[in-house]
């Protein structure tokens, strides 16, 4: 029997992993099955909580639990402005490029250390590539964008999204910035994104 409002954020490792009733080694219970969606509710140093799916709760070596990211977007939800990904994929490949290009600059002492800091400044680039998956930081909007190959959906975004810079930003340190927050499927469908 599963609880209503079970909602997964790890999974067991595909090896399965040993539990406790307490964050104690010599109080061993039932393992859990390899792949099983866990809530983590509660962290003791290393030590993780898990509640299952049908209520029942263990504590387990929370460094080895993986996580499990909130769901894409629905397919069915409507295209925003940025539903193409090339444009974006393309951004960050030219950030990653001149990155590289500065990188490769100090490495051969044809900078120092303040020019590299000057020529990398402002740039903010994400990806994460796990299969036909992709994430992306879009730094034009501040908010991550998951990708399925074909569009694009907006995933998480900071509180309040910066109107788009022509140049980059030139500070010394990020100030004010935003947490990141996870976008419910109706923030999602917003039209002033």
């Amino acid at each position: 029997m599963t609880t209503a409002e079970f909602r997964p954020t790890h999974v067991i490792p595909q090896d399965g992993l040993h539990a406790w009733e307490t964050p104690d080694p010599s109080r061993p219970t039932v393992p859990l099955d390899a792949l099983l969606p866990v809530q983590l509710i509660d962290r003791l140093g290393d030590w993780g909580r898990v509640l299952c799916a049908n209520g029942w709760s263990a504590w387990v070596d929370g460094r080895l639990l993986v996580a499990v990211p909130q769901e894409p977007p629905a397919a069915g939800s409507p295209l925003t402005r940025t539903a193409d990904p090339r444009p974006l994929l393309a951004r960050v490949e030219e950030a990653l490029s001149r990155y590289r290009g500065a990188a490769e600059d100090l490495a051969a002492g044809r900078l120092d250390g303040q020019s590299f800091r000057g020529r990398t400044q402002g740039q903010r680039i994400g990806v994460i590539v796990d299969g036909e998956s992709l994430w992306l930081y879009d730094g034009e909007h501040e908010r991550w964008v998951y990708c399925d190959g074909t569009r694009l959906s907006t995933y998480a975004e900071g509180q309040a999204p910066a109107a788009a810079a022509q140049e980059p930003v030139r500070e010394e340190a990020p100030v004010g910035r935003e947490p990141t927050r996870v976008v419910t499927y109706d923030e999602d469908n917003r039209s002033d994104l």
